[in-house]
C-alpha cells in the first residue's frame, strides 16, 4: 500500500513538473526577448523596431488563437493537444535559434511559437483539473501559476546572462532541449477522452480571432499612438486615436461572438465558447480577478526593471538579481498556503494577496527618490511576490471548479484570454502613465530652473512634442553636447531629467497602487469555502 502511494506521488509530481515547466516556458520568451532586442536586432541586422514588429506579432498570434486553442482541447483531447503544442512550440525555438533574418525569426517565434503557446497555455488549466483532485488543485494551479510568473521575473537574469557571455539563440535552442523533456514525461499525464461531440466553430473562431487580435494591437500601439489623443505624427482617425476605435471595434467583434454562439446553442451546433459561462457569478469573479493579478503583475514587471536599468544603471544580470526575492516570496506563498491553510477562504486569501500588493506597490512610490539605490525595492519586491503568489494559489482552482470538469478546456482559454488581456492593458497604462508624468515633469522643470534659457526651454518642447525619452543620464549628456549645449545648463538639464524620471515612475507606481486598492473589492465574486468542501459542479 505504501508503495503505491509512494509511486502515485511519485506519478503526480511528475505531472506537475511537466506541466509547470510548459507554463515557465511560455512566459519566458518575451522576457528575454525584451531584454535582449538589441542584440537580437544587431545580429540579425535589423532595426530594433523591426523586433519590436516580431514581439508585437507573437502577442498578436498567442492572444488571438486561444480561445480556440482551448477548444481543441476539448476535441483533441487535452493531452494530445499539449502534445502537438509542444512540437510546433519546439519546432518554433529551433527556427528561432538559427534565424538568419528578421523573416525566419518572425516564422519561428511569432507565427509557430505563437501558435503552440495557444494550444498549450489552455491544456496546462484543463490538465490540471484532470490530474488533480479537487481538494489539490489549489496547489497545483498555485505551483503552475508561479512557475510562469518567475520565469517573466528571471527572464532580464536569463536574457542578460546569455547576451553578455553567450548568444541569445542559446536561450531558444535551451528550449528545444526543455521541449523534448516535456514531450518525454506526457506519458505520466492522465487525460479526459475527448468530447465525441465537439466540433470546431469556423465562425466563432474567426470573430474570436479578430476581436481579441484588434483589441490586443490596439492596447500594444497605445504607447506609440496614444490612447485617447493621437500623439504627435501618429495616425489620426477623425480626430481620435487608432487605438481607441480599435479597442471598441474589437469589443464590437466578440460582443457579436456572443450573439453568434447564443444563436448557434440554440440551433444545435457546434459553439467556441457557451455565452451562459459568463453568466457564472464565481467564474467571472476568478477572471476579474486573474485580469487584475496581471495587470498589477505585468505593471509592476514593466516599471521596476525600468528604474534598475535605466535611473540606476543596472545591468541586465544586476537588474535580474534585485527581481529575484519576488520569485521567492512567490514560489513559498503559492506552495505555503495550500499546504498550511488547505480550508482558508479564498476571498480572503486573495483579498490578503491584493493587499500585498497594495503595500508593496505604496511603499515603492513613497520610497524612490534621487539618489535612492537599488536595495529599496528589496521589501516592496518581497510583498509583490507573497502578494501574486497568494493570488496564484487560489484562483486557477476557483475558475475551473466554477464550471463542470468537461467545460474546463473552455475555461482554460476563457482565463489566458483574460490574463493576457491584463497583462497588456497593465503594461501599456503604467508605460504611458509614466511617459506623460515624466513629458510634464521634465518641461515645468526647465521652464522654472534659472539655468536652462527660454530659448533652449522652447525648443526642448517643440522637438520633444510627442514626449520625452526615458533614457539614462550618460545618452542625455552625449546627445547635449552634440547639440552644443554645455557647462551649467547642461548640468541643470540633466539633473531636471533625473528628477522628471522618478516623478514619472512614482506616478504609474501610484496608479498601480490605486488598482490593488480597487482589487480588494473586486473580489467579491471569489466563494468563501474552498472548492473541495463543495459539492463538484
Amino acid at each position: 500500500m505504501a508503495v503505491q502511494e509512494a509511486r502515485a506521488a511519485s506519478a503526480t509530481g511528475v505531472v506537475l513538473v511537466t506541466l509547470a515547466s510548459g507554463q515557465f516556458l511560455m512566459a519566458l520568451d518575451s522576457s528575454v526577448m525584451n531584454v535582449s532586442i538589441a542584440a537580437v536586432a544587431a545580429d540579425l541586422d535589423t532595426t530594433v523596431s523591426g523586433i519590436q514588429v516580431a514581439i508585437t506579432m507573437y502577442m498578436l498570434v498567442m492572444a488571438s488563437l486561444m480561445m480556440t486553442g482551448g477548444k481543441l482541447g476539448q476535441i483533441l483531447g487535452r493531452k494530445r493537444t499539449f502534445a502537438i503544442g509542444c512540437v510546433i512550440y519546439g519546432c518554433g525555438s529551433f527556427t528561432t535559434s538559427i534565424a538568419p533574418n528578421l523573416g525566419v525569426l518572425l516564422l519561428g517565434w511569432s507565427l509557430l511559437e505563437g501558435i503552440g503557446a495557444a494550444l498549450i497555455m489552455p491544456a496546462i488549466v484543463a490538465l490540471v483539473a484532470t490530474n488533480f483532485e479537487r481538494a489539490e488543485r489549489p496547489r497545483a494551479y498555485g505551483v503552475v501559476a508561479a512557475f510562469g510568473a518567475i520565469a517573466v521575473a528571471v527572464g532580464p537574469l536569463i536574457g542578460g546572462v546569455f547576451t553578455t557571455y553567450a548568444s541569445w539563440r542559446w536561450v531558444f535552442a535551451g528550449e528545444v532541449l526543455i521541449v523534448l523533456g516535456i514531450l518525454a514525461m506526457t506519458r505520466k499525464i492522465a487525460d479526459a477522452p475527448p468530447d465525441e461531440g465537439a466540433r470546431l466553430d469556423l465562425v466563432g473562431t474567426c470573430l474570436s480571432a479578430l476581436g481579441l487580435g484588434l483589441m490586443v494591437f490596439g492596447i500594444l500601439q497605445a504607447g506609440t499612438w496614444g490612447f485617447v489623443t493621437p500623439k504627435p505624427g501618429a495616425p489620426d482617425w477623425l480626430g481620435l486615436s487608432p487605438v481607441l476605435w480599435l479597442v471598441l471595434a474589437g469589443g464590437v467583434v466578440l460582443r457579436g461572438l456572443l450573439a453568434w454562439e447564443t444563436r448557434r446553442l440554440e440551433s444545435g451546433g457546434s459553439i467556441l465558447l457557451n455565452p451562459a459561462m459568463l453568466r457564472n457569478v464565481r467564474l467571472r469573479g476568478g477572471l476579474v480577478s486573474f485580469f487584475l493579478q496581471y495587470f498589477l503583475q505585468s505593471g509592476l514587471f514593466f516599471v521596476v526593471p525600468l528604474f534598475l536599468s535605466i535611473s540606476l544603471g543596472l545591468s541586465a544580470i544586476e537588474t535580474g538579481v534585485r527581481l529575484l526575492p519576488l520569485s521567492l516570496a512567490l514560489l513559498v506563498a503559492a506552495l505555503a498556503i495550500p499546504k498550511l491553510l488547505p480550508d482558508a477562504s479564498p476571498r480572503r486569501v486573495v483579498r490578503s494577496g491584493f493587499a500585498a500588493l497594495f503595500i508593496g506597490t505604496t511603499l515603492l512610490t513613497a520610497g524612490l527618490s534621487v539618489g535612492v539605490g537599488p536595495e529599496v525595492v528589496f521589501v516592496p519586491m518581497l510583498l509583490a511576490g507573497a502578494g501574486i503568489g497568494a493570488l496564484a494559489s487560489q484562483l486557477g482552482s476557483v475558475t475551473v471548479s466554477a464550471v463542470p470538469d468537461e467545460e474546463c478546456a473552455e475555461v482554460g482559454g476563457l482565463q489566458n484570454s483574460v490574463t493576457f488581456m491584463g497583462a497588456a492593458v497593465g503594461t501599456a497604462l503604467a508605460g504611458a502613465i509614466l511617459m506623460s508624468a515624466l513629458t510634464t515633469s521634465f518641461f515645468q522643470g526647465i521652464e522654472q530652473n534659472p539655468d536652462v534659457p527660454a530659448s533652449l526651454s522652447s525648443q526642448a518642447e517643440v522637438q520633444l512634442s510627442s514626449g520625452v525619452p526615458f533614457i539614462p543620464d550618460d545618452q542625455l549628456e552625449a546627445a547635449l553636447t552634440e547639440a552644443g549645449v554645455t557647462g551649467d545648463t547642461a548640468d541643470a538639464v540633466v539633473a531636471e531629467n533625473t528628477e522628471a524620471r522618478i516623478a514619472g515612475l512614482r506616478a504609474s507606481l501610484a496608479v498601480l497602487a490605486l488598482v490593488a486598492l480597487g482589487a480588494l473589492f473586486a473580489a467579491r465574486g471569489i466563494p468563501t469555502r474552498q472548492p473541495a468542501a463543495e459539492p463538484a459542479s
